[in-house]
């Protein structure tokens, strides 16, 4: 652990604990370890980039659950929802410096972890947001010697990684096309593929901290911003926007990670035990997510005038078309390992694509056939009457 991010962390948790009313808060952020009747709980503190009732909070809440349980109480996983250690770049520096054990990183983690901007890119991943789950949490990508090493080398190490529902597009304008981004200010993450992207369609983006963005947006400091829909309901975006525009470009994706020295440190049951419990969260955090932008759509749409734009596949193909640049960007950007990943999830995504594809002439093929079978059977009837 380097000096630096030793003192980060020693300033980050003295702010924590002045700034708490609550006791609690106060010793977890002191790393006090509580005395129970039957001895020491060993507490693990997790910092989330989001409030209560999001999608990072239901997992943070499931994984303390299921860790509780199976330690019998041995093991007590502390939350921290967003604003309660400062902004997303202290809990980046927290979890580096070992001031907390657990965090959750995502589009401004590409500042710290560049290789993570693979996540940010468009057009990559399917349409199938359930697969997208299953593909990026496969031992053969969460394990991939280029992710872990990538993380590695900043003090960090990757448990798991959170599809969190659909990027989506507010604005106060219609948005179809890469020109009707002309001109508009939209919000990003500071993260330089993400303004890549987005300077590629047309716009202008602009980095702005979460914790902002919504004053921003009603004082016209942006015109347009990105987020799940979860985000757009919980933070009331949508109500200074007029219209939510679903490109389905990209998935918002959160990389659940642990210090790397706590993590290393851990003994051989305790890393079975958090392998054995986010390997179980991924079927339950799609669904979780799915349901949760649901609801929140419904409600942005029950309790708003906002329009719900759908892109056509027309419309998509354009930005798709001027997303593929990028990708020689990210490589520029970070180099080998990044490319490594990049070219595995598009060949898996590409395998997949030509294997649906290859099931479907196949079954054109097998319904064509059944279908002229009667057809030769007539001919070979009418030969048998003409002989006769």
């Amino acid at each position: 652990m380097n000096w630096r991010n030793s003192c980060i962390g020693v300033a980050a948790l003295a702010l924590a604990a002045c700034g708490s009313e609550n006791k609690e808060e106060t010793e977890v952020s002191a790393g006090v370890e509580e005395q129970t009747s039957t001895g020491q709980v060993e507490v693990w503190r997790f910092g989330l980039e989001e409030i209560e009732g999001s999608v990072q909070h239901e997992y943070g809440k499931r994984f303390s659950e299921l860790v509780s349980e199976r330690t019998d109480g041995a093991v007590e996983v502390r939350l921290f929802p967003y604003g309660q250690l400062g902004g997303l770049t202290d809990i980046y520096d927290q979890v580096q410096s070992g001031a907390i054990e657990l965090a959750f990183g995502s589009g401004f983690l590409g500042g710290t972890v560049p290789e993570s901007q693979l996540f940010s890119l468009n057009f990559v991943l399917t349409e199938d947001e359930k697969r997208n789950t299953e593909l990026l949490n496969d031992p053969e990508f969460r394990k991939h010697e280029a992710l872990v090493e990538a993380f590695n080398e900043r003090e960090l190490h990757p448990l798991a990684i959170v599809p969190e529902g659909w990027q989506v597009w507010t604005a106060n304008k219609e948005i179809r096309t890469p020109e009707d981004f002309d001109g508009v200010a939209i919000r990003t993450m500071d993260n330089r593929l993400l303004r890549e992207t987005y300077s590629a369609y047309g716009a202008d983006p602009t980095t702005m901290e979460y914790g902002e963005v919504f004053s921003g947006l009603q004082l016209g400091q942006i015109d347009a911003n990105i987020q799940p829909v979860f985000a757009h309901e919980e933070m009331d975006f949508y109500q200074v926007q007029d219209y939510m525009i679903f490109a389905n470009q990209a998935q918002f994706i959160a990389t659940f990670m642990a210090n790397q020295d706590w993590y290393e440190a851990l003994s051989e049951d305790r890393k079975a035990l958090v392998e054995d419990v986010v390997t179980e969260l991924v079927p339950y955090i799609h669904d979780v997510q799915t349901r949760l932008n649901s609801e929140r759509l419904s409600k942005i749409t029950e309790n708003s005038e906002i329009q719900v734009i759908e892109l056509t596949e027309e419309e998509r193909a354009a930005f798709r078309e001027r997303s593929i640049a990028v990708r020689d960007t990210f490589v520029e950007m970070v180099g080998d390992r990044g490319k490594t990943l990049m070219e595995y999830l598009l060949e898996k995504v590409g395998d997949e694509g030509n294997a649906a594809a290859a099931d479907a002439n196949e079954g054109a093929a097998t319904e064509e056939s059944q279908e002229s079978e009667p057809s030769d059977q007539a001919e070979a009837a009418e030969e048998e009457r003409e002989a006769a």
